[in-house]
């Protein structure tokens, strides 16, 4: 009997293991990865820019809202939030506390799909499937059912008064100490909100740096994006596979991106031009699947510097 039921017991005793680490230590422990980025034009002073993504607030989860907070210390020259602010449609003003300290900074942002619908239970198994067959969120499934409407909107009118410039199919601008930021953002593509007709062009004359936003980084977005000309394109989304294989990555991305770029920083050329891509891995989960393994939350400090 011992050696019949031996190794799925010990199996089972990793696999517990595995999955309260992944739980109950990885997926709470926060951490800022920085990156340098050659972007910016000759003579012009590096720019601290503060990535947040994916935060899937569930109201309690205190570890990380104070984590949040404190990355007012880093004193960025302005944050750019990738959507994904919700898990919990109680959860908004626990995101707005966290994003408090952060929102004295000017800022920009674009929604993703949870913030303005509540997560599903969902067998994580069907993100492997959806990747054999080229399926991802509302591209190529069927419209999502009896979805709970969360309310998105006090995070935009907040955001809004905080002086944050909201890209969900439009263009801003930021200006920093005689800088000037030309942003262009789309709503997400995940659940097809873009529109890329709407804000199409290239980056804008007189602008010291533009600069793309999206949520989720369909290839659709980046080739639009890329073809016109941005230097920088900045996403979230992914989580970075969430779930990973040491030494081997991620296994999927929850869109048509490929593994190999599923977090950190990459290139992606369409036409006669090559952009700059970052993906933010974030720093939450969906509330049915808290887990991470392999792949730790995070947020970035990207450093734009003087192209080579």
């Amino acid at each position: 009997m011992r050696a019949r039921y031996g190794v799925p017991l010990s199996l089972t005793a990793v696999g517990a293991a595995g999955l309260a680490y992944a739980a109950g230590i990885e997926a709470r422990s926060f951490r800022l990865r920085r990156v340098t980025i050659p972007v910016l034009p000759r003579g012009m002073r590096p720019l601290r820019v503060l990535q947040v993504s994916d935060i899937h607030m569930v109201s309690g989860q205190n570890k990380k809202r104070r984590w949040l907070q404190s990355l007012a210390g880093l004193r960025p020259d302005f944050v750019v939030n990738t959507g994904d602010n919700l898990s919990d449609p109680e959860g908004v003003p626990e995101v707005l506390d966290a994003l408090g300290p952060l929102m004295e900074f000017p800022g920009t942002y674009v929604f993703g799909s949870n913030d303005y619908y509540g997560p599903k239970l969902r067998n994580p198994a069907r993100y492997l499937i959806e990747k054999v067959q080229g399926r991802h969120g509302l591209n190529g499934n069927p419209p999502v059912v009896g979805a709970v409407h969360n309310p998105w909107e006090e995070l935009r009118d907040a955001f809004d008064e905080a002086g944050w410039v909201g890209l969900s199919n439009n263009r801003g601008r930021l200006k920093l100490d005689g800088i000037e930021i030309a942003l262009t953002g789309l709503d997400d593509p995940h659940i097809k909100r873009d529109r890329y007709a709407e804000v199409a062009g290239g980056p804008e004359d007189g602008a010291d740096l533009s600069l793309a936003v999206v949520h989720a980084p369909y290839l659709r977005s980046l080739d639009a994006f890329t073809a016109d000309g941005y230097p920088l394109i900045l996403a979230g989304h992914t989580h970075g596979g969430q779930l990973c294989i040491p030494f081997y990555g991620a296994l999927v991305t929850n869109c048509d991106l490929d593994t190999g770029r599923v977090k950190g920083l990459s290139t992606h050329t369409a036409g006669e031009h090559t952009s700059y891509l970052h993906v933010s891995a974030g720093c939450g989960t969906n509330r049915y699947t808290p887990v991470r393994f392999a792949c730790p939350p995070e947020a970035t400090l990207l450093t734009l510097t003087e192209q080579a």
